[in-house]
């Protein structure tokens, strides 16, 4: 039983901040390049951002970079999403994605998904 469960989302004005968990059961993360991407109502998937399995590398998308922070806990099986500067662009599904062999922003690089959590920047 491999399984990802994102949470943090919720309710944001704009400029406030969120932080994102993927949590890992069923399996260790240890070997796994994580990717976070998002999907707002009409549009498709995007990707966000992705860590390597080490944690030595990381990427993120131009619409992001330098207000998302990801990062991982190997010990804690949980990859971290840290958001700030939140904009109603960010508004989306958040889904967490782990795959073994590949690494990127590409969504059909990934084997394993979480459910997703709802992240809403209003005012």
């Amino acid at each position: 039983q491999l399984q990802l469960v994102e949470s943090g989302g919720g309710l944001v004005q704009p400029g406030g901040s969120l932080r994102l968990s993927c949590a890992a059961s069923g399996f260790t993360l240890d070997y796994y390049a994580i990717g976070w991407f998002r999907q707002a109502p009409g549009k498709e998937r995007e990707g966000v951002s992705c860590i390597s399995s080490s944690g030595a590398s990381t990427n993120y998308a131009d619409s992001v970079k330098g207000r998302f922070t990801i990062s991982r806990d190997n010990a804690k099986n949980t990859v971290y999403l840290q958001m700030n500067s939140l904009k109603p662009e960010d508004t989306a599904i958040y889904y967490c994605a782990a795959d073994r062999l590949r690494y990127g922003l590409d969504s059909r690089w990934y084997r394993y998904w979480g459910q997703g959590t709802q992240v809403t920047v209003s005012s």
